[in-house]
């Protein structure tokens, strides 16, 4: 019995220190969104945005059919 609750504790110590390394690094990292808009630099903004739209020019999304579409003919 004895051997058994030593395993316990010592996997529950174990997980609450896991728990606890994945909760300060949440907490602790800040994530790429804000520091792009504290950065005052407009260079660093601009060379985050794509260089593309991703809609095309008439705003119409078209689906491109696949090989193993029945619509394919």
């Amino acid at each position: 019995m004895k051997f058994e609750t030593l395993m316990l504790r010592g996997l529950f110590i174990a997980c609450l220190a896991v728990c606890g390394l994945i909760f300060g690094a949440m907490v602790t990292t800040t994530p790429a969104s804000v520091r792009l808009a504290g950065s005052h630099s407009l260079r660093t903004i601009l060379l985050a945005a794509p260089s593309s739209c991703a809609l095309p020019p008439d705003g119409v999304m078209c689906a491109q059919l696949g090989t193993a579409s029945p619509l394919n003919g």
